[in-house]
């Protein structure tokens, strides 16, 4: 498939590297966080709790569902609270969570593959996450980060890809949204006037009812690749 393209936004969880792991990190690393500066915490909320904590927070809270650093600081928060621990431990404990949080294992393909697509098209990260891109090391790469959090809505809401585009200044028909999961990235943002493209590393069946993702690749090279190969297509 041809067609012209002036800009890209690109998911970062899964597309770029597989969030799991750092996931996993992440629970071990507050555990053992609070097994130093509050045992009492780490007693009463060992990885099992806290996790279950934290996905409490987040079913009751649907209104921060766009800010996952605000859940993440209830979640701490309560923990404190409940184990009698002092207060002023929350953003220590935050700041060991997000320091975890940032540190990632690119999929073999990816850092490749998206130096060649930012020397192509302007490259925006769109994200429902909290990554920092500058922690990580790759800001360079983007003209842009914007998450849910700062935008005030997530995907697939039309408007977080809509503010995009108008910071790219590029019209969403021109503007290729580039994720992995099939409902909030690919038909997010074909639903709100966007092409989308879906990376599917696992082979996953397409399922959505009506929509199908206008481009499809088990890489991110696959997309980079497709780039080259119509770069005066890409460039129109």
């Amino acid at each position: 498939m041809n067609f012209p393209i002036q800009a890209i936004t690109l998911d970062l969880d899964d597309t770029l590297w597989p969030f799991a792991p750092i996931g996993a990190r992440i629970d071990q690393v507050l555990f053992d966080w609070m097994l130093q500066h509050s045992p009492a915490t780490a007693a009463m909320y060992p990885v099992a709790a806290m996790r279950e904590l934290r996905e409490r927070s987040f079913h009751d809270n649907p209104q921060l569902h766009h800010d996952l650093s605000a859940l993440r600081r209830l979640t701490l928060r309560e923990a404190l609270e409940r184990s009698g621990a002092d207060l002023a431990l929350l953003e220590p404990a935050y700041e060991a969570f997000y320091a975890a949080r940032n540190q990632v294992e690119f999929y073999p393909d990816a850092l490749d593959a998206l130096a060649r697509i930012a020397a192509r098209v302007p490259v925006a990260a769109l994200s429902n996450g909290n990554a920092d891109l500058q922690r990580i090391g790759v800001a360079h790469h983007f003209s842009f980060q914007l998450g849910s959090r700062e935008h005030g809505a997530a995907k697939p809401a039309a408007s977080i890809f809509h503010a995009a585009c108008d910071r790219l200044g590029v019209a969403p028909a021109q503007v290729l949204h580039v994720g992995d999961h099939a409902e909030m990235d690919v038909a997010g943002a074909i639903q709100a006037g966007l092409r989308g493209c879906w990376i599917n590393r696992e082979a996953h069946a397409w399922n959505h009812p009506s929509l199908q993702p206008d481009l499809q690749f088990d890489s991110l090279t696959g997309l980079a690749d497709w780039l080259d190969a119509n770069a005066s297509a890409a460039h129109a």
